[in-house]
């Protein structure tokens, strides 16, 4: 498998002030097509400044970032918007669902601004949300659906652009328990469709369904390790 992401020597520095804070400190890292990973670490480890550098949402104080063999580390703002919509499939905590706007409308969104003609966004944000099996609730709006039922729009969504790399913040923060496992269930089948998946969480129960996890303290990478005890999901066909 090739490297889809490869980070060298990634430094993210913050001015508050006349206080500069190292967010993260050398940071090199490969993560190979269709791995699964796991990205972890407490408040003020430098996780979330991680996930804003490989989701291209900000940009490097030094270093180099290679994403499907693109140094986006020299892309201009519009050339990012561009990779963000082609390359990357946003799933967060919150949804991030426009509430005056259906199922099928907010996951026909990406397409909006890829150019899709209407019929051809139509088509595919329907496909998409047969795939997650939300066929019945395409025309709901957000607030007409439950906690997993959102997150599912939020991962149609994702693969409306059918992107080379999942990137999941806290995708089951707002669910309960049963719910969770429907989601990593989920993203488990994405998986197994050939996406490469990064689960950006704090929870080591939804960690251990990745194949590799990372751990960040104070801004550094202090363990990265294949997952031995990788947990399954059944997923029901």
């Amino acid at each position: 498998m090739r490297d889809i992401i490869v980070l060298n020597n990634i430094v993210k520095n913050y001015n508050i002030g006349t206080i500069v804070v190292e967010a993260l400190k050398n940071v090199s890292l490969n993560i190979k097509e269709n791995e699964y990973v796991a990205l972890m670490g407490p408040s003020g480890s430098g996780k979330s400044t991680m996930m804003n550098i490989l989701g291209c949402l900000d940009t490097l104080s030094s270093g180099e970032y290679i994403l499907n063999n693109k140094d986006v580390s020299k892309l201009t703002d519009n050339q990012l918007a561009e990779i963000r919509n082609k390359e990357i499939g946003f799933v967060f905590q919150t949804f991030n669902l426009l509430p005056k706007y259906s199922a099928l409308e907010n996951v026909m969104l990406p397409l909006v601004y890829a150019g899709v003609s209407k019929s051809e966004r139509e088509k595919i944000a329907t496909e998409t949300l047969i795939n997650v099996k939300l066929e019945d609730r395409m025309h709901h709006k957000p607030n007409e659906l439950s906690g997993g039922q959102r997150q599912r729009v939020a991962v149609a969504r994702a693969l409306v652009n059918k992107p080379s790399i999942i990137l999941a913040d806290e995708p089951t923060g707002n669910l309960d328990s049963k719910t969770s496992i429907e989601i990593m269930g989920l993203l488990e089948e994405i998986h197994n469709l050939g996406n490469t998946i990064i689960v950006v969480t704090h929870e080591e129960e939804i960690a251990e369904h990745a194949e590799r996890i990372i751990r960040l303290r104070d801004g550094e990478i202090v363990v990265d390790k294949n997952n031995e005890n990788r947990k399954m999901v059944n997923v029901k066909q």
